[in-house]
């Protein structure tokens, strides 16, 4: 490899190295700052990613491109994901450093934890090869273990932590024996490569061997029936940690997921997509009715990601442009709605301290309207109901199905949809009409900002949807 070979493969990771460099440096610098810097530490972090999401947008101009021989690449896909999580990433810092400090976890390691995590989740969306997609894999997933344990001494931070690392590992080795066998029967592990072996007839190994990767990345989305992690981790895990498992790494993973579907595995659409339409159907049933009996706000959230996922994978059944237009859309409109109504779960603190349960939301609206209204139009927005983003999301996912004739997948869409519908409203029901139980503290003006813009963005986007959708039918997104 030549020097021009190096810097033109080094130029188009520039947001990875940024984050890796920038996570080694706030790790140095904590270190000198003897553990009282941890404001400090988090500030330049949300710059630093704001800066990678700046470098990144400039991306979305440029030409595509790979570095390495092929093992990551630089696309519209990956741009815009990169833009996506590195925000969602700043703002789950931002409702972080209140949490911190009022709970006593104002530790270096967690700014320094969250860098390599966003690390691992920029080169997910630019692997093209199967060990670049396993490093990056494993990159996030170390970090997010320790952060789901990063409250040592709450027994339910330690059960989550335990249970993600235990149920994470066996994942990974299903992802990794099904690596194994995708090289053995087609001799590379290049997605380009791979995707000239399987444009004849597949063979009974190749087939095994994506039906194992597509599990081992099922898990990383919460995906039913690898989901059982997920509410218990949501519940235990510190709350800004659990906003950012919603958000960021939810992005990456399915992004990735449909990148190796489509892209390598492009010409097996016939043998994985009846698995897609079965996972997406487990989620979006597990998660419509899997939440309406529960009582703590943070596992119904967990219901709810592992039901949104199934909307998601539809998206991906479609298999085809549209479809990843959608999928697209759907998870920016849906990680903007769920870190906003993380921001209202921060905002449920009392003299006492934090509570999460249901019941602790009851007469909001009355004691403070302005939380009461942007949680209210989180939940319409999440749920699908018509005039906000969130249903024009749905929308999207449904009409790329119908689209590619999975007529009778969009119309379980649209009835599970219906039947999450309730455990949302039963919310905005408990906020308005329950006699008030509780009074919350004034929450720090961080997550005081973001609750209510992302409340206003359900609505105020709308006219920045309708701008993208007629650029997208107008010109076209080149995602693939």
């Amino acid at each position: 490899m030549t020097a021009d070979m190096l810097s033109h493969d080094l130029s188009l990771l520039t947001p990875e190295l940024m984050l890796a460099g920038g996570a080694m440096a706030l790790l140095m610098l904590g270190v000198f700052l003897k553990g009282e810097g941890t404001p400090r530490l988090v500030h330049l972090l949300t710059i630093g990613l704001l800066v990678a999401a700046g470098f990144a947008a400039l991306f979305l101009t440029g030409d595509d491109g790979q570095a390495f021989g092929g093992a990551f690449v630089l696309d519209s896909l990956a741009k815009y994901s990169k833009v996506a999580i590195t925000l969602a990433a700043a703002v789950a810092l931002l409702l972080a450093l209140p949490y911190l400090e009022s709970e006593k976890l104002s530790k270096i390691e967690f700014p320094v934890l969250v860098a390599l995590a966003v690390t691992g989740m920029v080169m997910m969306v630019s692997a093209n090869d199967l060990i670049s997609m396993y490093m990056a894999v494993e990159l996030q997933s170390l970090a997010l273990y320790v952060l789901a344990a990063f409250n040592r001494d709450s027994l339910r931070a330690s059960e989550a932590g335990l249970k993600y690392f235990v149920l994470g590992a066996l994942s990974s080795g299903l992802l990794l024996y099904g690596a194994s066998l995708v090289y053995g029967f087609s001799g590379s592990t290049g997605f380009n490569e791979i995707a000239i072996a399987v444009a004849g007839e597949p063979s009974i190994g190749l087939i095994f061997g994506l039906v194992f990767v597509i599990c081992g990345l099922a898990f990383k989305v919460s995906a039913a029936p690898f989901h059982m992690w997920t509410p218990d981790v949501y519940e235990g895990a510190p709350t800004p940690v659990t906003a950012l498992f919603a958000s960021a790494p939810k992005m990456a993973a399915i992004v990735l997921l449909a990148r190796v579907l489509l892209e390598p595995f492009g010409g097996m659409i016939d043998q994985w997509r009846d698995v897609i339409w079965i996972i997406a159907v487990l989620s979006m049933g597990v998660g419509a009715f899997g939440a309406l009996t529960q009582q703590n706000f943070k596992r119904l959230m967990a219901y709810s990601s592992i039901g949104n996922i199934g909307y998601a994978l539809v998206a991906i059944a479609a298999a085809s442009q549209t479809g990843i237009w959608a999928l697209l859309i759907f998870m920016s409109l849906y990680m903007i709605s769920v870190v906003g109504t993380f921001g209202a779960m921060l905002s449920m603190r009392t003299r006492e301290g934090m509570v999460e349960q249901i019941s602790d939301l009851a007469g909001l609206a009355q004691t403070n309207p302005g939380l009461g209204w942007s949680l209210t139009a989180l939940m319409f927005s999440i749920g699908g109901l018509p005039f906000f983003v969130g249903f024009f999301g749905k929308f999207f996912v449904v009409f790329s199905a119908v689209q590619s004739d999975l007529l009778i997948l969009a119309v379980l869409a649209v009835l599970f949809s219906v039947v999450s519908a309730a455990y949302y409203l039963r919310i905005v029901k408990v906020m308005w009409f329950d006699a008030p139980e509780v009074n919350f503290v004034q929450p720090a003006l961080s997550i005081y900002w973001v609750t209510r813009v992302a409340g206003w963005s359900t609505l105020l986007l709308l006219p920045a949807l309708g701008w993208l959708i007629y650029q997208a039918f107008s010109v076209g997104l080149d995602v693939l």
